[in-house]
């Protein structure tokens, strides 16, 4: 029990920040992406304390946080203004940097939502969490060269969409 545990701290120091960025790139709204990273190693500590084995605790993360996330987007959406102001939305703040950042991060998820979830998926885990397309495909249960057919679509779909060349490293 004290390798368990000692491994589900291990893989939450290491790994909680980017399962966090991960879930709010797919869905654009922080307290859902908490929420989300939270439910991930939740359901990790329930795996991992059924001594059932993991091989790589960094693709299973992913693995469930990408469930979660395709759970979700299922689920109705809805939109106030307490839910803005839970993404951090204040009328009386005023710094400039804060909102340059927001409307920085707003534009980088608008082009994103443009994509299907499919490629918006291999995008995120390529562009954003830094992965290679052998982890890509380790998180998704596919092949390497499946996941690099969807990733180069992907790109060809932004430039398409943007009638301009995308460099791959602002993405």
């Amino acid at each position: 029990m004290v390798e368990q545990n000692d491994t589900f701290i291990k893989a939450y120091d290491d790994f909680s920040d980017a399962i966090f960025r991960h879930c709010y790139f797919r869905v654009g709204n922080r307290e859902l992406a908490r929420d989300l990273m939270q439910e991930t190693f939740t359901r990790t500590w329930t795996h991992i304390s059924a001594e059932k084995p993991l091989q790589n605790i960094r693709a299973f993360l992913y693995r469930v946080a990408t469930n979660l996330i395709i759970d979700e987007s299922r689920k109705k959406k809805t939109s106030s203004l307490d839910g803005l102001r839970e993404q951090g939305f204040d009328p009386g703040e005023d710094t400039r940097e804060k909102l340059t950042a927001s409307v920085d991060a707003k534009i980088v998820l608008r082009v994103l939502e443009t994509l299907s979830p499919e490629y918006r998926a291999v995008v995120t885990m390529r562009y954003v969490d830094d992965f290679s397309p052998k982890e890509i495909a380790e998180v998704l249960g596919e092949s390497e060269n499946a996941v690099s057919v969807r990733l180069h679509r992907a790109i060809q779909k932004l430039r398409e969409q943007s009638n301009e060349p995308t460099h791959t490293t602002l993405l």
